[in-house]
């Protein structure tokens, strides 16, 4: 074959490769880069979302945020939410992992149990723990007066000091089952040798979990953490079911306060500025640690 049939030859392969990949690549543009960058535009200018006139700003949506007290106590909720609804799942998820991975009866009974919260609707969900969060019939309360601790009976969603906890109970429940399905998959994929091994070496089962299984996880935790964390910034649908933001600006997160304004306020311009930089947020936090697991898992 000659340089110039090679050449044509590698022409005509990128060619059926870009007549593949374009219809995929008009939809991504399509419904994720022009939205993606319509925000961002929109962001810069007053519009109210419903007219078709509007004035460009600049950075004065920006700007308001700085001063805004609702803003600043969403990103307080934010930052208490995502440590909380990443280190408790990704920790339960992975003790249940390991638990389920031994010898325990009733394996796929009990990994459906686990699992189950995971792939529910959220709307179900927030019914669900509305109902057990009720104040007058909910099953939290009920249970507590049976024991005989009726001073413990509260309106759990309906107070400033435990309404963001209860909020996040109810997250916790439903993001255990996928760090567990994901850390189960990568247990099995271990080379049970290695624990062989190490048991003739005398090693016992904490040495064994810290030396062997927790780096054989190592990619588990990458992809877990990785997700958990951007996951962790964009929450909305869980918090506007349950407290709808409430009490007051109590379980108002950047997410719910950026709906409000654009759909409610009619200040579509502020909204955005404020998913831009909700965006802005959960990329620069996710970056780094995607980053230099990468570079680990490379070297």
């Amino acid at each position: 074959m000659t340089r110039t049939q090679s050449r044509r030859k590698t022409r005509h392969g990128g060619l059926v490769a870009w007549g593949f990949a374009l219809p995929a690549l008009i939809v991504y543009v399509a419904f994720l880069v022009y939205p993606a960058m319509s925000s961002l535009w929109f962001s810069f200018t007053d519009w109210d979302g419903l007219s078709a006139a509007y004035n460009v700003v600049g950075l004065d949506n920006y700007a308001a945020m700085a001063s805004d007290p609702v803003v600043a106590q969403a990103a307080i909720n934010n930052l208490i939410w995502a440590v909380v609804t990443v280190v408790v799942p990704v920790v339960l998820g992975l003790v249940l992992a390991v638990m389920l991975n031994g010898k325990v009866r009733g394996k796929p009974f009990l990994r459906l149990i686990f699992y189950t919260p995971a792939v529910l609707p959220l709307v179900s969900v927030a019914s669900i723990w509305g109902w057990l969060y009720n104040p007058q019939y909910g099953a939290i309360n009920a249970f507590l007066r049976s024991i005989g601790l009726d001073s413990l009976a509260q309106p759990w969603l309906g107070q400033d000091s435990t309404a963001l906890g209860a909020t996040m109970v109810a997250a916790i429940w439903l993001r255990v089952g996928f760090p567990m399905l994901l850390y189960l998959a990568a247990l099995q994929g271990i080379n049970q040798d290695l624990y062989e091994a190490a048991t003739v070496d005398g090693a016992g089962r904490w040495q064994q979990f810290w030396h062997i299984t927790m780096p054989g996880l190592r990619p588990a935790h990458y992809v877990v953490i990785a997700l958990s964390v951007i996951d962790s910034f964009k929450v909305f649908d869980l918090i506007y079911a349950m407290t709808y933001g409430g009490p007051g600006t109590a379980t108002q997160v950047m997410g719910t306060w950026m709906y409000f304004n654009v759909f409610q306020y009619n200040q579509a311009g502020y909204g955005t500025a404020i998913a831009v930089v909700i965006t802005v947020v959960a990329v620069a936090v996710s970056i780094p640690y995607v980053r230099s697991q990468t570079k680990e898992h490379a070297a």
